[in-house]
């Protein structure tokens, strides 16, 4: 029988009011009798259906391979059983890629067991799916991540979080309706280099922090490629979505054959810059180490050169400054402290003097401890541990980056109440926490 609207929003109230508790008590009752079998007589590589979080993937590209990799090789009660593409030819190749993941990192051979289609509308309704990842552009990550929680699916979005502030709000927003569990793709909190820095800075190991140096791209621009014809494959109004309908530019969106990450996260219609791309990482440890998770700078100067893509100063209401700025070492992030130095990235833990970095903090083995970004979210949804990227952190980090471009891109100073999470006395700034989506 075909469903109707009405019915599709019944369906979808229900599972906004299932509880992570319930989530998991219905899972064990229908799991029933097979929860009781040891794994070990059950075989190596097999997962009974009660510890299973089954998973909806959206957006087949270079991420993809990625997050298909760590569910499926750093945690045993994930499983990937459905994926969502507008290219035809990535959701051939997301199966394909999948079942070798499975004979590969679990022992089984032939996985049968996932399903792809171009809507990933799709996945909201089935019932066989507990939780999406989600690896779109940034311009559909809060549409895609609302319409999973309203559909009572877990979330774990890719960063930076959101597009627009204003995006941001409303995701945090629909968490706190729906109690769904949202994890940020920000990796680099579960390593333990970036968790030994950070966890020196707040304990006073650099003394007081009076400035911090991020070194991250560009600012976003208009969108600037030429037009080339639309591959048969994709479903390229479907692609820009909620965004303007841009020509067609294969760097933009390139097939599951390109060797290169695409372009799209450079336009301000579908991405944040450079700036806000690997800001969601930067920014995020540099709030992380300043202890201001949940809040952010409360004004924003950019340079007075309204050519330049460097220079923004930030600051808090402590008075520390935060600035956008080259510092010679690679995208990373300079804490400077009355008592020294801190630079940390994905390439280097160095302190100047050196002998800070031999000061007392928690013992690297009890880091690695605390487990892996991918499981800690499972264990979130199963177990309702405290999740270490939850929907508040990702926000406060992606929305460091968006102010940002707007600063740069009205080039005059902008103060910003974190707390209501508007800019103060500036009308125009403030129309531009969010835009009017396309229909589509």
């Amino acid at each position: 029988m075909k469903k109707t609207k009405k019915d599709v929003e019944t369906k979808q109230s229900l599972n906004v009011q299932l509880s992570r508790r319930s989530f998991i008590s219905k899972t064990a009752l229908v799991a029933g009798a097979i929860s009781i079998v040891p794994r070990h007589v059950l075989g190596r590589g097999f997962t009974a259906p009660s510890d299973r979080v089954n998973l909806g993937y959206i957006g087949l590209g270079k991420q993809s391979i990625t997050l298909s990799n760590a569910f499926i090789a750093n945690t045993d009660q994930a499983q990937i059983v459905a994926g969502s593409d507008v290219w035809t030819t990535k959701n051939e190749w997301f199966k394909a890629h999948v079942s070798q993941l499975y004979a590969d990192k679990r022992r089984q051979q032939n996985y049968k067991g996932l399903t792809t289609t171009g809507n990933y509308l799709e996945l909201f309704e089935r019932d066989d799916i507990d939780a999406v990842v989600i690896a779109t552009p940034d311009h559909w990550h809060a549409i895609q991540a609302i319409g999973a929680m309203e559909s009572g699916k877990h979330v774990y979005c890719e960063k930076p979080m959101t597009l627009m502030v204003q995006e941001g709000i409303d995701v945090v927003k629909t968490v706190k309706n729906t109690g769904k569990v949202f994890q940020t793709g920000s990796m680099q909190r579960s390593w333990t280099s970036f968790q030994k820095a950070t966890e020196m800075v707040r304990n006073g190991h650099l003394g007081d922090i009076k400035k911090v140096l991020v070194n991250v791209g560009d600012p976003a621009i208009p969108f600037n490629m030429a037009s080339e014809p639309v591959p048969s494959e994709v479903n390229w109004n479907q692609w820009c979505g909620p965004a303007p309908l841009l020509p067609y530019n294969e760097r933009l969106s390139p097939s599951t054959s390109a060797a290169f990450f695409p372009d799209w996260r450079l336009f301000s219609e579908t991405g944040g810059g450079i700036l806000t791309d690997w800001g969601a990482h930067m920014f995020d440890i540099a709030q992380w180490g300043l202890g201001m998770d949940r809040t952010g700078p409360v004004k924003f100067i950019p340079p007075t050169d309204k050519k330049a893509v460097r220079g923004m100063q930030m600051f808090y209401e402590n008075g520390v400054e935060m600035v956008h700025e080259d510092f010679g070492r690679g995208w990373g992030v300079r804490f400077m402290g009355s008592k020294g130095n801190l630079d940390i990235s994905r390439s280097y833990l160095e302190t100047d003097p050196p002998s800070i970095l031999e000061s007392q903090v928690t013992p690297e083995d009890d880091l690695k401890s605390r487990g892996n970004h991918y499981q800690n979210w499972i264990d979130a949804i199963k177990k309702d541990t405290p999740l270490i990227a939850d929907v508040e952190i990702g926000h406060r980090s992606a929305s460091v980056g968006n102010i940002c471009n707007i600063a740069y891109q009205l080039g005059r100073t902008l103060e910003w109440n974190p707390e209501k999470e508007k800019f103060v006395g500036d009308s125009e700034a403030n129309k531009m926490k969010s835009r009017k989506n396309r229909k589509y």
